[in-house]
């Protein structure tokens, strides 16, 4: 009796061990799945054209208050170093969706390039494991989306008025309104007919705030008590650059009376975009464009009094439309709160590059000097980025889908070029890149020669070719304005090689084979191809 008691409780504990091994064993396992697979995040990606991060208040700016940016940046991250591999509207829209430089995707400049939409992009990868997608607003990649479940975009820039979008049934729809706010009506039916079993990925694209800057009718006026101080270099004069000299994007040369600032009467009223109006909307325009005009016409100005005029109504008209942005932006954060979205939703908010406002006397971008190459950006994701996070390593947009593609537990395709930068943002001690390649293409409209470059420290060294044949070095440290090139100047021999060999290593890195061959390439005997324009 004794042994077989002995040998029940023997049996009995045995089972229980085992049972209890057996829920030990469970709990690593699905503590394990947890940490490498956790609740897939949403995602909402905002991208806005041509917003200065100058005009955004998170990052100190005085021109404007940006609330609903801001907000995002307060409730997780600002990141001070986000760069662009390619300041251009169209080839940063593939470098965001492949995670790869525009040699590698094809997309290299607006002008010649069709985006293959073939090729693997972080929205096929989050789409093939279950994600539902979607694109709304400005697209710009001369080719049909491929990878989404649902998109509506612009053909092209878009309107800002009374806006055509192409749908994917193949056909075209013009909707009444304001574009950034048509935008948002948009994303939010996506968001209200999603499949709510599966986790969403939703790309808005903004057409604001990219030239010609027209606000909406609510904005109109807003900055009309505002005096803009001029930037320190505003009346730069170009003195030993010889690709800023020869560009063709000045606000006093370049900039025109009737497309950008809408004085009609200098013009053919808008050379088109004036057509798109309604009854109610030419009447809202022409009630407050007209004095301003009139006003214009009996004050007769000229020379610098003119060009500071121009700058002032530049930057009432830039941050109307930027003013509406906000607001959509704003838009988009209350339905995620008011729907219980926010607390597993990622936000990212950027822009397809920085732009000039009015620095060296310029609008636009496309130079790797920073206005241009620097992008605004903040990023949202409760229980994972603690609120008020500064990141102040380098992030360039190559990275945004790596970033993504990880934070929903998904492989990130070996041929992506981009880094997911996550585990900065968990950890800012963590250090990212050392160094930024950067390579522009476009040969044609504002005369900014192609050039590529790398900034690395307190350096950063430029190679111009075709309309202009020279390089520029810059000390970040003691020139953030970037007007001393110090290339070719005794003492400096040393950091221009070390710099070289920098460049060197990057164009090797991402596999530039079309810079290689310019690094060593001797410069004429004259630096430009052709002589200088006094602008």
């Amino acid at each position: 009796m004794k042994k077989s008691f002995s040998n029940r409780m023997i049996s009995k504990l045995c089972a229980g061990l085992l049972a209890t091994s057996f829920l030990l064993a469970g709990n690593a396992i699905a503590q394990t799945q947890s940490l490498q697979f956790p609740a897939r995040p949403n995602i909402v990606l905002i991208i806005s054209d041509d917003h200065a991060y100058q005009a955004i208040s998170a990052y100190g700016s005085k021109l404007a208050t940006t609330p609903n940016i801001d907000r995002i940046a307060k409730q997780g991250a600002i990141f001070n170093k986000a760069y662009v591999t390619n300041s251009i509207c169209g080839p940063s829209r593939a470098v965001i969706l492949t995670g790869k430089y525009s040699h590698k995707n094809g997309f290299k400049d607006n002008e010649n390039s069709t985006f293959n939409a073939n090729q693997d992009s972080f929205i096929k990868q989050l789409r093939t494991n279950g994600y539902q997608t979607g694109w709304v607003g400005k697209y710009h990649l001369h080719s049909d989306p491929q990878g989404f479940d649902f998109w509506k975009i612009l053909p092209g820039q878009g309107e800002y008025y009374n806006p055509d979008f192409l749908t994917m049934g193949g056909g075209k729809e013009r909707i009444e309104g304001y574009v950034t706010n048509i935008i948002t009506d948009i994303a939010e039916d996506f968001l209200n007919k999603r499949d709510a079993t599966k986790p969403f990925c939703l790309v808005i694209g903004h057409k604001a705030t990219h030239r010609t800057w027209i606000p909406d009718t609510a904005d109109l006026g807003m900055f009309s008590n505002t005096k803009f101080p001029l930037p320190e270099n505003f009346y730069d004069q170009y003195r030993g650059r010889a690709a800023a000299s020869v560009q063709d994007m000045t606000i006093s040369k370049t900039m025109l009376m009737d497309y950008d600032l809408k004085m009609h009467s200098f013009g053919n009223r808008g050379q088109g975009y004036h057509k798109r109006y309604n009854d109610a909307q030419r009447q809202r325009m022409d009630a407050y464009y007209g004095p301003i005009e009139a006003d214009l016409k009996a004050r007769n100005l000229s020379g610098n009094a003119l060009t500071e005029w121009k700058y002032q109504r530049y930057m009432e008209d830039y941050l109307s439309t930027a003013a509406s942005l906000d607001r959509n932006i704003g838009r988009v954060l209350d339905y995620l709160d008011q729907n219980g979205l926010s607390k597993n939703t990622i936000v990212i908010y950027m822009s397809d590059q920085g732009f000039f406002l009015g620095e060296h006397g310029w609008f636009d971008k496309r130079f790797m000097y920073e206005e241009s190459f620097r992008t605004p950006m903040v990023m949202r994701y409760p229980g994972h980025i603690q609120p008020g996070t500064v990141l102040n390593s380098y992030v360039m947009n190559t990275d945004i889908g790596p970033t993504l593609l990880q934070a929903a537990g998904v492989k990130v395709p070996s041929d992506m070029q981009g880094r997911s930068f996550l585990p900065q943002l968990k950890d800012t001690a963590i250090k990212g890149p050392a160094t930024m390649y950067y390579h522009y293409y476009e040969n044609g409209e504002h005369s900014v020669s192609p050039h590529f470059g790398v900034r690395a420290g307190r350096y950063k060294l430029i190679r111009f070719y075709q309309r202009v044949d020279d390089w520029e070095l810059f000390d970040m440290q003691t020139d953030p304005d970037e007007m001393n090139d110090l290339y070719g100047k005794k003492g400096y021999e040393k950091i221009t090689a070390q710099m070289k060999k920098e460049l060197l290593k990057q164009i090797d890195k991402y596999e530039d084979d079309d810079a290689r061959k310019l690094v060593n390439k001797p410069l004429p005997k004259s630096r430009l191809k052709e002589p200088a324009e006094k602008l």
